[in-house]
């Protein structure tokens, strides 16, 4: 497993001084994007190659938010490729070992120049050394849309949104569904399934629907097409 030690930071936690579900994305984010640079098929590499890996689905489970300045391990392995996708898990790790929480991601590998999925390079294949799965439930990777959702108030694509692939990152989406989030409701598991990319100005068109224990968010384009897809389950 590859892993990086850090500290819960102020900008990284809520009013309850936990840290907030957004931030525990962005570290397994990062974590992933680490260990890639790390064994040399990282940004540079798959620039040179014309690929970038799309992430299609996160699941991300939550035992416990660790509160302000407690010390993490954060840890991520892939365990699987099946043609152009990858799949990777992700854990994090109090002082004493013990999992706050885990995820499990889904990613395609895409040719930039043809704009079609590609298998990976045999030296991805050699450096990315597979383990075995976590223990964990693992859920489907696509989401059920329910029905009769509430429309809210659109949201324009700012520069800000952006990642170096020049198209909404995915952790900005699950930041724009948990905008909508009623009053109360913590986050003990998130599921996003991310259907096409959303550029610059583009315009997205959130739908909500509450069930009580899930919350989920739609975010369409114009047209009644999802960018993404985001569910919460209530802890």
């Amino acid at each position: 497993m590859y892993s990086f030690e850090s500290r819960i930071r102020y900008s990284e936690v809520d009013k309850d001084g936990r840290l907030t579900l957004e931030e525990l994305l962005d570290y397994f984010q990062d974590c992933s994007t680490f260990h890639s640079e790390d064994i040399g098929v990282g940004t540079s590499y798959l620039a040179g190659h014309n690929m970038v890996w799309v992430l299609s689905a996160w699941q991300i489970v939550v035992d416990r938010y660790p509160k302000l300045g407690e010390r993490v391990t954060i840890g991520t392995f892939p365990y699987d490729f099946k043609g152009f996708l990858g799949y990777r898990n992700f854990v994090m790790q109090d002082e004493t070992g013990k999992q706050t929480a885990c995820a499990n991601s889904v990613w395609t590998l895409l040719d930039l120049e043809k704009q079609l999925p590609t298998r990976p390079t045999p030296l991805m294949v050699e450096k990315y050394v597979l383990e075995d799965k976590l223990p964990m439930d693992y859920a489907a990777r696509k989401i059920a849309v329910p029905k009769n959702g509430e429309k809210r108030e659109e949201i324009i694509v700012k520069k800000y949104h952006l990642d170096t692939n020049n198209h909404v990152n995915n952790g900005q989406y699950v930041r724009m569904a948990m905008d909508f989030l009623p009053d109360g409701f913590k986050v003990s598991q998130m599921r996003a399934e991310y259907k096409k990319q959303a550029l610059l100005e583009d315009m997205i068109i959130p739908e909500t629907s509450d069930n009580g224990n899930q919350y989920t968010v739609c975010l369409n384009d114009s047209q009644n097409n999802a960018f993404a897809v985001v569910e919460f389950t209530k802890l």
